[in-house]
């Protein structure tokens, strides 16, 4: 069954620090990794344009920290864009921020995407919107596991002068059937509004959007992704997007 609705918004969390990959600047404020510089252009603003390539997206949100001090030029001339100074300690509660301010129905969609994921390929944009609103279902876009996934025993061994804590095997984890999330992670405000609500009086560790939606029993498709969606994250992700991205 076709499912249509009023809107279709975005919304981009990007009221973290990203400590990780958080350029030094030599000053007590390092720049938050959102606003590194990829190829030129702060990464962002990446992120921020593979949305409004799509252009059923009517609005892209972008939600900040109170003191952010660099969205505004990072953003600037993006059409359909709003910034929104609402981000909270969590990515969970800038989300619920965002979706309060926005003025979204209940079946309006909403396509959450992180800031730290700049090679979006447009193809796999329309792979999600596509999927969700022919079946009215939310989803998230995704790519099953190739390696083998080891979990660590939680008995390290001790740490010396000569010798870090090493982590040993604890077992070797199946691969079938495993996905590595991504985004966007696409549902219906209202269907939003209610995960996050019930999974706060859960205490359920809501990792991303789609971690709340199950939840509620609510199983969300998973769409294909891409590699080129991986999540920047270490300061040596910043070279291997920039090869991507040349």
């Amino acid at each position: 069954m076709s499912h249509t609705a009023s809107r279709m918004i975005a919304i981009v969390p990007a009221a973290g620090v990203g400590a990780r990959a958080a350029q030094d600047t030599g000053t007590a404020s390092p720049i938050p990794k959102q606003y590194r510089l990829l190829h030129g252009q702060p990464m962002l603003r990446h992120a921020v344009a593979a949305l409004l390539a799509e252009r059923r997206i009517a609005r892209v949100i972008v939600a900040v920290s109170p003191s952010d001090a660099w969205v505004d030029t990072a953003l600037s001339g993006l059409p359909r864009t709003d910034v929104f100074a609402c981000g909270g300690p969590t990515r969970a509660e800038t989300v619920q921020a965002a979706l309060r301010a926005s003025g979204c129905t209940e079946h309006d969609w909403v396509l959450v995407h992180d800031a730290a994921r700049p090679g979006l390929p447009l193809a796999a944009l329309q792979r999600l919107i596509d999927a969700c609103v022919r079946s009215g279902t939310g989803g998230l876009l995704a790519i099953p596991v190739a390696d083998t996934i080891k979990l660590q025993d939680n008995d390290p061994s001790p740490a010396d002068d000569d010798m870090p804590q090493l982590r040993r095997v604890a077992q070797t984890v199946p691969r079938a059937g495993l996905w590595q999330a991504q985004t966007p992670q696409m549902f219906q405000a209202g269907v939003l509004r209610r995960a996050f609500a019930e999974a706060i009086l859960a205490g359920v560790d809501m990792t991303d959007e789609a971690s709340a939606v199950e939840a509620l029993g609510q199983p969300p498709l998973l769409v294909q992704g891409s590699p080129r969606n991986f999540k920047v994250t270490w300061p040596e992700d910043f070279d291997l997007m920039e090869r991507w991205m040349s």
